[in-house]
């Protein structure tokens, strides 16, 4: 069996950098690594009308967004497949079929569900259609045999209930689908990066996002407002390093490169920024005497070399939008065939492959054969 990826994002808005340390930069890495025989990445406008259904422009508006997104960020479509969700029916099929091995109550055990339910204050008015998204994304994740979804920590429940739902799939029918795994950040800070604000996960809805594709300007501008620590007043006031945005951001972004490549660029009036690692700055803003504006000024460099190269590429694929649906409509296509290469298996493992099972139609033949054969 082959090492597959599948991972994917819902278009209502633009991806910003908790996307891209969460998932975005591993794929990148995976995609180029050579260890996965295939990799699919798809844009889930399906799942992001359950909570917008008032709003198809917003989401047919993003999933150019998000598109672009992912070309500026690195993905190759010679390498992955990029495909648009709702443009697969089988996926739709398959998630009808599912929904008969998951009970309500276990929906509305997942912490996952449970937690967007409460964000979103649906209480009783929840859209059948987004309560029952683990279903919807075990059958994204099985129609395409994947082994692996990079993810972050809080998709956890929803790849064990998608495993669930295999495993008992596959004891009433036989081994057909694929158990998956999820692949977690390998770096700590990133599997929850907090907003811009300190107050919760970044989120679109919650106004404290870095876009990927955010001006320098902007970029500048979100940083210099970004969260620190309330008590650290002065220079020489010893601060906080935990629960500090501007660390939590350097923890997932900084490299050892970067102090060689900036270091010597913030010198402060009794202070310069001569450091050989982050333990360092940490240990001196501990102390005091380090201020917060230079702190936040060697992390904007620091997220600009990210950025920089991101958003020069952006460039280039805004300038042929053609193109870049031409390039998800072939991605599309690919994928619509390996989801019906996956349902033709579970059509034939639940016998209800009707037209195609032609020992059924000989054995029911030779059945009512005999049996006028005898009058």
């Amino acid at each position: 069996m082959g090492k597959i990826i599948l991972t994917g994002d819902r278009p209502t808005g633009r991806l910003h950098i908790g996307h891209y340390v969460g998932s975005l930069r591993r794929r990148v890495e995976l995609q180029n690594s050579g260890n996965f025989d295939e990799i699919y990445v798809f844009i889930a406008d399906a799942q992001a009308l359950t909570d917008n259904i008032d709003n198809p422009e917003k989401v047919r508006q993003n999933v150019i967004e998000v598109a672009l997104d992912y070309l500026s960020a690195g993905l190759d479509p010679d390498k992955t497949t990029i495909f648009i969700q709702s443009q697969i029916p089988e996926l739709c099929e398959l998630s009808f079929y599912f929904m008969d091995l998951v009970t309500v109550s276990r929906l509305q055990r997942n912490p996952t569900v449970k937690t967007e339910v409460k964000m979103r204050g649906f209480n009783e008015s929840i859209p059948v259609g987004f309560f029952t998204y683990p279903i919807s994304q075990a059958a994204d994740i099985t129609a395409f045999k994947a082994t692996t979804v990079p993810a972050g920590e809080d998709q956890e429940p929803m790849i064990e209930q998608a495993r669930e739902i295999v495993r008992k799939f596959n004891s009433i029918y036989g081994e057909v689908l694929v158990e998956p795994e999820i692949m977690l950040p390998d770096n700590s800070a990133c599997m929850r990066l907090p907003g811009t604000d300190g107050k919760a996960k970044m989120s679109k809805s919650l106004g404290n996002c870095i876009y990927l594709s955010d001006s320098s300007e902007e970029v500048w501008a979100k940083v210099k407002g970004m969260f620190t620590d309330p008590g650290h007043l002065q220079v020489s006031d010893p601060g906080k390093v935990e629960g500090n945005c501007v660390f939590t951001y350097l923890d997932a972004f900084c490299k050892p490169e970067h102090f060689e490549k900036y270091g010597d660029r913030f010198v402060g009036k009794k202070v310069s920024f001569e450091f050989h690692d982050l333990d360092q700055v940490k240990e001196q803003y501990r102390k005091g005497g380090l201020g917060d504006m230079m702190i936040k000024q060697f992390l904007y460099a620091v997220l600009e070399d990210t950025l920089a190269p991101i958003r020069e590429r952006r460039a280039k694929y805004e300038q042929d939008i053609p193109a870049v649906y031409k390039m998800l409509q072939e991605g599309t296509a690919k994928a619509r065939a390996k989801a019906a290469q996956t349902l033709e298996e579970v059509r034939k493992a639940m016998k209800i492959n009707y037209f195609d099972d032609e020992e059924l139609i000989s054995e029911q033949s030779a059945s009512f054969a005999a049996k006028y054969n005898k009058q």
